[in-house]
């Protein structure tokens, strides 16, 4: 599985070039949401779908071919990140990493099956649901889930983590990169607190968000547990990984035959895995560069939406420390599920709040960010990308402010 060098970073190509019509010419402003293949991934795929189809787990040539695909996808995902090859475990996605890796600590807190050793969780109050809802679903087994509040940027309080951490707590979970409105919470600080307070507690980062868009190293980071989420790399839909730091113990969460040495059960998925290996080693030559063009395309669309709507629109999330494609903005006095269906067919882009007959839901992000009624409800969130283009933010700009002032006018 050779990977050969990213081809140059396109700055006048749109995704709707990029063989695929189903946009209808509509400007992708969701890359948070996921992103489309990389063309480089489809190619390094493609031999997956035809020609080696054999299980990697066999001893036959076909078995061997998959298998050496396997495991130099592995390495890929190890040098992005900084680890070793033999700590990363493939996985389907972010949701099952966090499962793995907040369960998995967990459980292995029961030592002899009938008590538990350590009970205390501590999370933040932004964190994804598939941390929030693992957690409350761990609730249940008697583990005692503390959760810090974050200043009004989304960043975490350090002082609450400190208060918060005593010597039942065995595992701290806080994510590296807010998926709403991309505040980058300050993990090494947050790890240091933790180890110097409780040397042997686990710490876990969600990084699905993260990885791919900032550098991101591991050992850097200090973390035990770190969550990759294919599809927000320009990788397949469907594959992940996590990362174990090596002499981290996690009880199972697939049990059968021992797939990714004895940690998950299951005929690994090579196609996606030889995927999301591929993603990992462009984002590994060209990640910064990407970063500058993502980060300029997403200052632009705030500059201009600042122009077209004076004093109308307020930005969500850390005014700097946030991912450098991530826009999160409020238009007080609309509905954002209502500008959004107004744009559906020309910018795609998410809200902040859902409306479900009738009922508004607020964001928990922006509400544990202290965010009033009125900003949460009009928050929309952009996301650019490594193909978004000047023209189109311009364009998106101005298909916004119309519609924005057309609501305020109804």
């Amino acid at each position: 599985c050779v990977f050969t060098t990213p081809v140059e970073l396109p700055t006048q190509i749109s995704v709707g070039a990029m063989e695929t019509d189903s946009g209808d010419g509509a400007i992708y402003l969701d890359y948070n949401a996921s992103c489309p293949l990389h063309p480089q991934v489809i190619d390094a795929m493609r031999p997956f779908l035809f020609q080696h189809y054999g299980n990697p787990s066999s001893s036959h040539i076909f078995g061997a071919h998959a298998k050496s695909a396997l495991e130099e996808s592995r390495t890929q995902v190890a040098k992005l990140i900084g680890a070793e090859a033999s700590e990363i475990v493939f996985t389907s996605g972010g949701s099952e990493s966090i499962n793995f890796a907040l369960k998995g600590v967990a459980f292995n807190q029961f030592g002899d099956g009938r008590s538990l050793r350590k009970h205390r969780i501590i999370t933040s109050a932004v964190e994804h649901p598939a941390v929030s809802q693992t957690l409350q679903y761990l609730s249940r087994f008697g583990f005692e889930i503390v959760t810090i509040p974050v200043d009004p940027t989304g960043m975490v309080r350090l002082e609450d983590l400190v208060a918060a951490i005593n010597d039942s707590t065995f595992l701290v979970t806080v994510m590296h990169a807010n998926n709403e409105v991309g505040t980058i919470q300050p993990i090494s600080d947050i790890v240091r607190i933790v180890k110097s307070k409780n040397p042997h507690a686990i710490v876990h980062t969600d990084a699905s968000q993260s990885v791919g868009k900032i550098p991101v190293n591991v050992r850097d980071l200090g973390v035990d547990l770190l969550t990759i989420a294919g599809h927000k790399l320009y990788a397949p839909k469907g594959v992940g990984a996590l990362f174990i730091k090596s002499g981290t113990a996690l009880d199972k969460l697939h049990h059968g035959a021992s797939h990714e040495a004895g940690r998950r059960a299951g005929t690994e998925n090579v196609l996606l895995n030889v995927g999301l290996g591929q993603a990992c080693s462009i984002a590994l030559i060209d990640g910064t560069r990407v970063a500058e063009h993502t980060k300029a395309m997403c200052d632009r669309l705030h500059a201009k939406l600042q122009e077209l709507l004076p004093a109308r629109v307020f930005l969500n999330g850390h005014p700097t420390m946030r991912l450098p494609n991530t826009l999160s903005v409020a238009f007080p006095g609309i509905q954002a599920a209502t500008l959004l269906l107004k744009l559906r067919d020309r910018v795609a882009a998410s809200a902040g709040s859902a409306c479900h007959s009738g009922t508004i839901h607020l964001s928990s992000v922006l509400t544990a960010m202290g965010v009033e009624e009125a900003r949460a409800v009009g928050t929309v969130r952009f996301s650019t990308g490594r193909w978004t283009t000047p023209e189109e933010i311009d364009r998106a700009a101005e298909i916004v402010a119309a519609e924005v002032n057309n609501l305020e006018c109804v």
